[in-house]
């Protein structure tokens, strides 16, 4: 079975040695190592050219391309009957690729869809990862849809659904994955296939992610009732709710107070699983924060979503 690890990069320098010196301690090598630069103006290049002597690696670039065409291109370079991708921004578990890869082993598995987990460096990313990222109780193995920094397929299923799809820049492995499994059926899922992701490292980049894969759900018309009922809460039912606080008196503050942590409860319960070696004041601060976090990234999708939407209507 030949196995090819593929990825697309752009301006990685400061990253893209975490990633790399990963995948040279892979426990299953890979065969061959597709790397897709679209157009590169820091160090990233030349710091990949010098992997090229410890690993099989092939260079390939595509300046101007978005991440979709990218990864056809380097998917198309590719060799391997079987195709893993990951992203540059990330660092893997040494079992990963091994993991994913006996999953092929069965002739009916299609897609490996592995995990991936917060690699935090600061108090702020902790509470960031314990926001946005789920942890292996949350998942249903059989809805889950892998992001692209942890997934390997056959490169036949790929080709049979048309590659990633390139009128896209956000959101595309949601769409691919859709894609793969309505035509084949559920993917393997595999959490321990592990991908040590870092969250985003301040709220405006955080805005400004959660603004972009909105505008991807809108350009694709992905889950609209998800973003129907996040409008219908904010702009409805918290205004309704703070009216009738101030009318009924303190037992509509505690009912929303109470609902509020039941919005954020799953946050709370991984953040209390993370903080070990935390000081109380440490605790506070990051039980803080993951309100803040997750009423911004509310926020972003939804100013992000409409202009998704609206460009969809216009391509139409």
């Amino acid at each position: 079975m030949s196995v090819s690890l593929v990825l697309t990069v752009l301006n990685e320098g400061q990253h893209i040695r975490r990633l790399l010196d990963s995948i040279l301690t892979q426990t299953r090598k890979p065969d061959q190592v597709v790397v897709c630069d679209g157009g590169s103006s820091d160090k990233t290049l030349q710091i990949v050219h010098e992997y090229t002597y410890n690993l099989p690696m092939q260079i390939v670039q595509a300046p101007g391309t978005n991440i979709s065409a990218g990864r056809n291109i380097a998917i198309r370079t590719a060799r391997g009957d079987i195709i893993a991708v990951t992203d540059s921004g990330v660092r893997l578990d040494p079992s990963w690729l091994d993991h994913l890869v006996k999953q092929f082993e069965d002739e009916n598995v299609v897609l490996a869809a592995g995990f991936y987990v917060a690699d935090p460096e600061t108090l702020f990313e902790m509470a960031m990862g314990a926001t946005v990222l789920p942890s292996v109780e949350d998942v249903d193995p059989k809805r889950f849809l892998p992001s692209s920094r942890s997934v390997a397929f056959r490169k036949n299923a790929w080709e049979a659904v048309g590659g990633y799809p390139e009128w896209l820049k956000y959101s595309e492995d949601v769409v691919f994955d859709l894609r793969v499994r309505d035509k084949f059926g559920p993917f393997a899922f595999t959490p321990d296939a592990i991908v040590h992701f870092r969250p985003r490292t301040s709220l405006c980049a955080f805005a400004r992610q959660y603004h972009n894969y909105a505008m991807g759900d809108g350009r694709a018309g992905l889950f609209p009732y998800i973003h129907l009922i996040r409008y219908f809460t904010y702009l409805i039912l918290l205004p309704l709710g703070i009216v009738a606080a101030v009318m009924v008196g303190p037992w509509m503050w505690i009912i929303g107070v109470l609902a509020g942590a039941s919005y954020m409860r799953l946050p709370f319960l991984r953040l209390v699983r993370m903080w070990d070696g935390l000081s109380s004041a440490e605790r506070v601060m990051a039980v803080l924060l993951i309100p803040v976090i997750r009423v911004v990234g509310d926020y972003s999708k939804m100013l992000g979503y409409p202009v998704g939407f609206w460009s969809r209507w216009l391509a139409r």
